[in-house]
């Protein structure tokens, strides 16, 4: 349940609440030794009894400093609550037993171990306290007490009464560490969807800048087509060869722009006079494979391994994410990059797969966190990011891992009804 216990956090507010509890037990405990021995006129055996009190201000004091200093781990809190029976044992074995209705506080530690320790430790305290019990049962001399206080229990009532004890102290521990559990668990889940919603608001956040962007770019983009156009038909232009080239390749690279803003403002959910396009997975995927190959030096090949090939929308946020896995293997150094595409039952699995350097351990430890990369120009460490996202959305996942001969592997898993057209529609 509990790791080191750091100071400052609930670990730490844990520790002290405890020792706050052992100090009220300590003078509850000074307070009923002083009332029975010199008000009732039962003698008890002041010495031992407060020796063992003694112990436990000792044992808080050196807690209160251990814990401004450093961790408490799960195995020092277990070795303190151990204190705490020793010492309870003691008080119990000087003053009748388990004839002494104060037995009943060793459930106390049953309860605090169930929440504050591990499960092995919560259950050894079930099994020590059970033990001490019978314990006591068998060797605590008889306590002397006035004729008409004193009362004798019969075998079976102490047999009874320890079964019960150990009846009782074992569904503690089990409902408490279940119920301390779930709530870790709906803490955990809590502490998820937070996480998600900061990653999905700075998203809306990119995605408003990418829009207005888009929007602002698309003017000027048009404006120097058209000037590039005009250049075309300039006399000195026009006679020679390697100008019109370089203008070709100029008004190549100004469509490329164009179109990719088109595609940043059909994600954001607004269309630049373009309709959703129908295709074929197979030429979805290979026409992205293709497209990237026209413009960059490596080449990815195409790997289908389906039978089928069924009828999608093309979705230009996930061709987006391919280009960008696409664009990483190339800043990793890889030579050889493939996308394969296969069916695991009803899902479409996506894996772009390289020779490149692969993944570091911080970055399959954050996987899907932004701004996370080993490259040092600013804004990098998105293209991971927008992959989760993007496949988040579609209810898909990404993984990440270190290929066994080299080079890395990036898979992305999203049913299919994410992105295929109906049949009725089709």
């Amino acid at each position: 349940m509990l790791g080191p216990l750091a100071r400052g956090g609930p670990g730490g507010r844990n520790v002290r609440l405890l020792a706050l509890l052992r100090w009220l037990a300590v003078a509850g405990q000074l307070a009923a030794i002083l009332l029975v021995h010199f008000v009732v006129g039962v003698r008890l055996p002041l010495v031992p009894m407060l020796g063992a009190l003694a112990v436990l201000v000792g044992l808080n004091v050196a807690v209160n400093q251990v814990v401004e200093r450093r961790p408490i781990t799960n195995a020092a809190l277990f070795a303190t609550l151990l204190v705490d029976v020793a010492c309870l044992t003691t008080q119990l074995y000087l003053s009748g037993g388990v004839s002494n209705p104060f037995v009943t506080l060793f459930l106390l530690q049953v309860v605090i171990a169930a929440l504050l320790l591990r499960g092995w430790t919560s259950w050894a305290m079930v099994v020590i306290t059970s033990t001490l019990f019978a314990w006591l049962a068998w060797a605590a001399p008889p306590f002397p007490l006035p004729r008409f206080w004193a009362s004798e229990l019969s075998i079976p009532y102490v047999a009874a009464s320890w079964f019960n004890f150990t009846l009782t102290a074992t569904l503690l521990a089990l409902f408490v560490t279940r119920i301390v559990r779930n709530v870790s668990e709906h803490d955990a889940r809590l502490a998820a969807l937070r996480q998600r919603a900061a990653e999905e608001e700075h998203i809306v956040r990119m995605g408003l800048l990418a829009s207005g962007a888009a929007h602002e770019l698309g003017t000027p983009l048009s404006s120097i087509a058209v000037m590039l156009g005009d250049w075309r038909r300039e006399p000195a232009i026009a006679r020679s060869p390697a100008l019109l080239a370089d203008l070709d390749d100029m008004r190549a690279e100004v469509t490329r722009c164009k179109d990719i803003l088109s595609q940043v403002l059909l994600a954001s959910g607004e269309v630049r006079g373009n309709a959703p396009i129908r295709t074929t997975l197979r030429t979805f995927l290979s026409g992205i494979v293709d497209s990237w190959n026209e413009s960059k030096g490596p080449t990815a090949t195409y790997e289908h391994l389906m039978t089928s090939d069924p009828r999608i929308v093309a979705d230009k946020a996930l061709a987006q994410t391919i280009t960008n896995l696409l664009d990483n293997a190339v800043e990793a150094g890889a030579k050889t990059i493939a996308l394969c595409a296969w069916w695991d039952g009803d899902r479409l699995v996506l894996a772009v797969r390289d020779d490149g350097a692969g993944f570091p351990q911080s970055i399959l430890d954050g996987l899907g966190k932004p701004y996370l990369s080993t490259k040092a120009r600013r804004g990098a460490g998105l293209g991971l990011f927008l992959a989760v996202n993007v496949l988040r959305t579609l209810g898909g996942t990404v993984s990440a891992r270190v290929r066994e001969h080299g080079g890395s592997e990036v898979t992305l898993t999203l049913p299919l009804a994410a992105i295929s057209i109906p049949e009725e529609t089709s």
